[in-house]
Formats: structure tokens, sequence, C-alpha cells
């Protein structure tokens, strides 16, 4: 069995940041844990150098555009070397077997129909690369992704027809519900697609830095739109077009993306596909985005985090770990250095890093480091069914990409073996002359960090190889069938003293992020300066906000509370999201039901009174009371507010 496993190209209009980084640990992660397990696994990563964009940049930059692209290219692919990302491959969109590829795709789709040759007009965003039609812009004029403004663009242009494949892409979606990962992904797919379909311009003649048009087509002037260059990179890999001596490896199992480039993933991507007759990705994970202690990243505020510098102040697997339990997949994450700090006392060095020590230093003082675990199943039958219902379980949240719910299960392994430490004291033992009962406690933990390690080391490969050495066996797909799926256990070994795999730490060890300005000496400045800039938010700023019609399904008062409903909103995603709201002195939880409101969709999950909370109200209050924003005529579900 195959494993093709893709991170997105990145675009080189700047270096890599944390959510580069983050996407390429779990594909990183799912590649080496597939490696392990005995499957023939191949991972691909690299760069994207076309498009207006890149262009601009390298004359910004006062360089010749390849040489740009080069250098740009170079950061990435030197920053996954040192992060040691076991990719088996770097595509770069520049390489000429890609060009070969996507120009013989262009003439498969020309000859099949798919392709035709119009004119566009229409609005184009050089920082999305996509083109909008009026009726999706914001004031005739922004993007309605990032909110900058566009450019009228009126040229000659293929057009691939996108609009023919609305019926059989969500027919796809039906037949494949977990084609989209996480789920709760899919509908804003399938609700895009559901609302129609435009033919999509595919070349452009304003620029010239872009893959050609085959030459059979005779037509030099113009140049491929980058993102069908760029989605074709996952078949010219593998030699499409070229020497396609890779070609069986398709179809992908997953690509990593993250929610930003979701939609030409999932609709554009598999339509291009269905043109070409080849078959389409398993699976589409889409992660969110990062912010820093609740703050969206940007170069002004002098807030970015760089994933070398974390990497080398707090250690690279430290990081990975911490990245991949720390937030859902699929949802945004906030990076915290106090947060990353506790993940490292508590997890790491409490719970992992306390139990190899303890068992070096019992196995040292009982039996000269030889462990031994011929009496293990004698004493801790109980132990070790508890262990293997952990370990069974765990595959599921691999599947869903559920890294954060895959580690806080593994975690469990490792209270098994404190617990177990506790309740059967060795020690005591030993006083007691129970020394094979004391013995069988310290094997029965080896073999617990044994078979964790196993699972863990996708996330944690340099920490599981050294856990590995020091138990005497390999991270190797022998000894995943050995210790996890025959279920055996350790042969005699002699332990190896090794140092402290997670020292503490106190403080941080990067710079802090600026602070804001506490809000009263803030409120002092903006009177002294009427009303400061800084109150003021870019059109950007705006749009990170998402709001969404949302009804009202369920609604219960909340027993002890004066002032909170527990309400179920539908926003039109896979379920209704639980949103807990202090309006319970204005409305009663009858009236709520089945009315429409307007809910801050992505707002970080926050608990109140014990109850998650995934979500706003929008509402105004005066000296009259509160009122709930509501549309003023119903609205579908899960309607964007703009």
């Amino acid at each position: 069995m195959s494993n093709y496993i893709t991170t997105p190209i990145y675009y080189v209009n700047g270096e890599a940041h944390i959510g580069h980084a983050y996407t390429t640990f779990i594909a990183d992660a799912i590649a080496r844990h597939s490696r392990l397990i005995g499957e023939e696994t191949y991972f691909l990563t690299g760069t994207d150098e076309h498009g207006q964009k890149i262009e601009e940049s390298a004359a910004k930059n006062s360089k010749p555009t390849q040489e740009f692209a080069d250098e740009i290219s170079a950061t990435f692919k030197n920053l996954w070397d040192e992060f040691n990302i076991s990719y088996d491959q770097f595509i770069r969109t520049t390489d000429e077997h890609h060009k070969r590829g996507v120009q013989k795709a262009f003439e498969v789709m020309y000859a099949k129909g798919d392709i035709y040759k119009g004119h566009y007009e229409g609005n184009y965003c050089v920082s999305c690369e996509t083109f909008f039609p009026k009726t999706q812009l914001i004031d005739d004029e922004f993007c309605p992704d990032c909110g900058r403004s566009t450019s009228t663009v009126k040229e000659e242009s293929y057009f691939f027809k996108l609009s023919e494949y609305e019926d059989r892409l969500l027919a796809y979606y039906e037949a494949h519900p977990d084609f989209i990962l996480p789920k709760s992904r899919r509908n804003e797919v399938i609700n895009f697609v559901k609302g129609g379909l435009h033919d999509l311009s595919v070349t452009r003649t304003s620029f010239t830095w872009g893959v050609k048009l085959p030459k059979s087509l005779n037509d030099d002037k113009h140049v491929m739109y980058v993102w069908l260059d760029a989605l074709l990179n996952y078949i010219t890999a593998l030699g499409y077009g070229d020497d396609e001596a890779k070609m069986d490896l398709w179809p992908a199992n997953i690509h990593f993306v993250g929610k930003d480039i979701l939609r030409f993933h999932a609709i554009y991507w598999p339509a291009f596909l269905m043109s070409l007759d080849l078959p389409l990705p398993k699976h589409i994970g889409a992660h969110g985005w990062w912010t820093r202690d609740g703050e969206k990243m940007s170069k002004s505020k002098g807030n970015v985090i760089h994933p070398k510098d974390v990497a080398e102040a707090y250690g690279l697997d430290n990081l990975r770990y911490f990245m991949m339990r720390e937030v859902p997949f699929g949802q945004d994450g906030d990076f915290s250095q106090r947060a990353f700090i506790d993940r490292i006392n508590s997890d790491l060095s409490n719970d992992l890093g306390n139990l190899l020590n303890r068992i070096i230093g019992m196995s040292g003082k009982y039996s000269e480091y030889i462990i031994d675990s011929k009496d293990v199943e004698k004493y801790h039958s109980k132990e070790l069914q508890q262990m293997k219902s952990v370990l069974d379980s765990l595959d599921k949240y691999l599947d869903e990409i559920q890294m954060h719910r895959y580690l806080e299960e593994l975690w469990k392994l490792f209270s098994i073996g404190n617990r177990a430490i506790e309740e059967h004291a060795p020690w005591v033992k030993i006083k007691n002359g129970q020394k094979d009962q004391a013995l069988a406690t310290v094997a029965l933990i080896a073999n617990i960090l044994a078979k964790a390690s196993l699972r863990l080391h996708g996330v944690m490969p340099e920490t599981t190889k050294k856990i590995a050495t020091a138990l005497g066996f390999e991270m190797s797909s022998r000894y995943y069938k050995e210790l996890i799926l025959d279920d055996e256990l350790l042969n005699t070994f002699t332990i190896e003293k090794v140092p402290p795999l997670f020292p503490r730490v106190d403080e941080p060890l990067i710079a802090e992020a600026p602070k804001a300005m506490p809000k009263a000496d803030k409120q002092e400045s903006e009177n002294q300066e009427q009303k400061n800039e800084d109150n003021l938010i870019t059109i950007d700023k705006f749009f990170e906000t998402s709001l969404k019609i949302g009804l009202v399904v369920e609604a219960q008062e909340v027993a002890k509370s004066k002032k909170l409903l527990k309400l179920q909103v539908d926003v039109g995603e896979d379920k209704p999201r639980q949103v807990v709201a202090g309006i319970k002195e204005f409305y009663s939880p009858d009236e709520l039901v089945d009315t429409q409101v307007c809910v801050v969709a992505n707002l970080k999950p926050a608990k109140l009174m014990g109850m998650l909370s995934e979500g706003m109200l929008l509402a105004a209050k005066d000296s009259d009371g509160l009122s709930l924003i509501r549309p003023e005529k119903p609205k579908k579900i899960g309607t964007d507010i703009k």
C-alpha cells in the first residue's frame, strides 16, 4: 500500500513562518508514521514560484525574477533540511520537468474541449492571485478574501470550463464525506459550489513570469494562471507528462493545506483532475491559522514568530509536539510561550521524561540496569490491558488528522505508568523481599515507554530515537510489528543512562511580543492626539472576523446563573455550535428557538461556568435594554455577513 503525502508548495514572496512549519510538521509526522508501520511512503513539499506577485516582489528587491525565486526557495529548503523534514522530493515550479508536465496537462484539457479561448474582463487580486466576478467584490472593488483593492483586467484569455463540473463535484463530495478534513470545513466548500461556478480564466497576457502555453497552440503571448500551474505539481512531481515512472503512487492519500487555499484544492484541483481523467486525492486536510498571544502576526507589530528561533531556543521536537498537541486540526491556534512552557514542564518533563528517569534510577539500584519482562504479565495484567486499550484507540484519530486527540489519548499511557509506580511502590517491594514484583513493575514501565515511543515517533522523531536507544530497541518496522501489532514485550536488555530529556523551563527563552498599551494610557494618548490613528483598523483586519447567519435550534437556561443561556446554533456546519450567551435577563429560551442570529464564528472557544462556548452573538445594549442583531429578512443558514 502506497501513501503519497503532500504539503502545499509554498509561495516564494517571503520566508517561511510558523504556519508553514505547522503544515510541514504535520505532513512529516504522518509520513514518518507511515514508513514506521511499513507502508510505501512518498512525501512531497516544495515552492510555488510563478505569477505576477513574484515578478513584482523581485522588481521591488531589484533582482532578476529567477534569482529572487532561487533565493527564497532556498530558504524554505534549507530550513526543512535543518529541521530534518523527511521529504522525498522538493519540487519547484521553475523545474523544467514540471513545466513540461503542466504543458502536457493543458494540451489534454484543451483537446478535450475543457479549455477554450475567449476574452476576460473582470477584477484580479494580485495578492491572492485570484480572479473575482463583480458580484463577489466588496464595494465593487475590494477582494472578498484579503480585503485589498483589486485591479480591473481586460485581456484575451483561455478559460477552463469549471461550470461544467459543478454537478460532478457535488456528487463526489456526497459520495466521499471524508474527502475534506476536518469534516466541519466540508459544508463551506459545498455551499460555495452550490452558489454556482464560473468558468476559470487560466492564462494571462499582462505579465511574462509563468509557464508558457504548449508549442502546439502557437500562442506565445500567454502564460498560465499560477493556480493551474501550482496545483499540477502534485502529479508533475510523479512524472506526469514527462517520465511517468512514479505515477503509480497517484492518487495522493492526503494534501495538507491552510484553510485559505482550501477552495483551490477542493474545487479547482478536483475539476482539473476530472478533466484529465485522473483519480482524485483521497483527502484534503485544511488547518487553521496561527496568532501570537491572541493577535495576528505582522512585521509592523514586531510579533512574527520565526520557527528557527523557537526551535533553537526550546528544541525542535518540543516545538513539533506543542503545535500538534495545542490546537485541534482545522481550528486557528495561538502561539504563547507560557502555554508552550506549560506543555514542556507538564506533559514532557513531568509525564514522559520523569517516567524514563525513574526506571533508570530504580533499575540501577535494584538490578544493575538490567530489565527483564518475564514477570510483567504475571503481576501487571490489568495495566497491560489498559495499555492495549489505549493503543487500539489511536488509529481513528490519525485517520481524521486529529493530532491533538491522538496525543491526548497517547498520553494516557504515561498516566498508566506513573499510577503503576505509585500503586505498586517497587521500593517497598524491595524492602519486603518481593524483588520479582518490584522488577516486574520497572519492566512494565519500560514496555509502556517503548510502545508509546513507537506511536509518538512521527511527532517527536529525535526524542523517541533516544528513548529507543535507552531501552535497547530501534525505531523500525520490525519493532513496530513486534511491540504494537503482535503485542509482544521487550526482550531482556541493559538500560542506557541518558540525561533528562526535557529540562524544565522557568522563563520565556525568546523575546516576548510587544505588549498592547494599557487601556487607560491608550485612552489618554488618544485624547492627547485627537483620536490616534491606531484606533482605526484596516479592511484586512476587519475581514479577519468571520460573521455568519445562524439559527437557534435549542435554548435552555443555565442553572445557578442569572445571565447565561446555553444555545445550540446552526451556522451551516456538520453540527450546531454551542454558544453560551449572557442574555437571560432579556430573552427566554422559548422566544429564541427557530430564530436567526448573527454569530461571530471564528472566536477561539472559551469556557463559561465549565461549558464550552464556540461563538458569540451580536447584540446592542443601551438604557432600554439589550437587543440581538438579526437579519432584516431570513437568510440562508451559514451566510457570511459582510
